[in-house]
């Protein structure tokens, strides 16, 4: 886990349902509107659940999902790669949605995961508060730590409501980020076969 997110020790450090969902009614009451209204009464119990499901990552173990690998594939070693892995998540300045998809590579080094591994290593950091650039670089480290293949790759297109909804207002535009390691980093054609097949998102990403 990310040392420099905390982690709750046991569910008793964290606060109790009833406290959340008085935050919530606090928020409420803040924005103008009174919680005790009928169409906000279940609002609060609402949010504190829906929070259960956005950030779920917390409670879960990227690496984990890694641990379980197979070595019979016949030799193997070009390019894993899974693409338009769809995901949700918020911004931890403005708890703002962030809607996107990963694409995520790897070259193998005598082991393979299961594909579906790679799209819940992308959830369980997506389901955390985020920035789109340490979450690129996270996805990447963990599959880089478990499976030691010869390189890894992830890029992130997603678009962010803090911005289109709020301050600048600019609906319709598009952050990428990406992580290259091993091959992907230090061979130009590993690299741009991986950026032909998702689509190249940037060209500034080849160079």
């Amino acid at each position: 886990m990310n040392k420099h997110i905390k982690k709750f020790e046991t569910m008793d450090d964290r606060p109790s349902r009833e406290e959340a969902e008085q935050a919530v009614r606090t928020l409420l009451r803040w924005a103008g509107d009174d919680p005790e209204r009928e169409g906000l009464l279940e609002t609060p119990s609402r949010v504190a659940k829906a929070f259960g499901e956005w950030f779920g990552g917390y409670d879960e173990d990227p690496h984990g999902h890694l641990r379980k690998t197979f070595e019979e594939v016949a030799g193997y070693d070009e390019m894993v790669l899974l693409k338009d892995i769809r995901f949700e998540s918020h911004c931890e300045h403005h708890l703002a949605p962030i809607i996107g998809k990963a694409h995520v590579a790897y070259l193998p080094e005598g082991r393979v995961v299961g594909i579906s591994k790679l799209a819940r290593v992308v959830d369980a950091y997506a389901k955390r508060l985020q920035v789109q650039e340490k979450m690129t670089a996270q996805i990447a480290d963990c599959i880089e730590e478990v499976l030691q293949p010869r390189g890894v790759a992830v890029v992130i297109e997603a678009a962010h409501q803090c911005m289109t909804t709020r301050g600048v207002h600019r609906p319709g535009v598009s952050l990428v980020t990406s992580r290259m390691s091993g091959d992907f980093r230090t061979n130009p054609m590993t690299r741009r076969e991986f950026l032909s097949i998702i689509g190249n998102p940037s060209s500034n990403l080849d160079g």
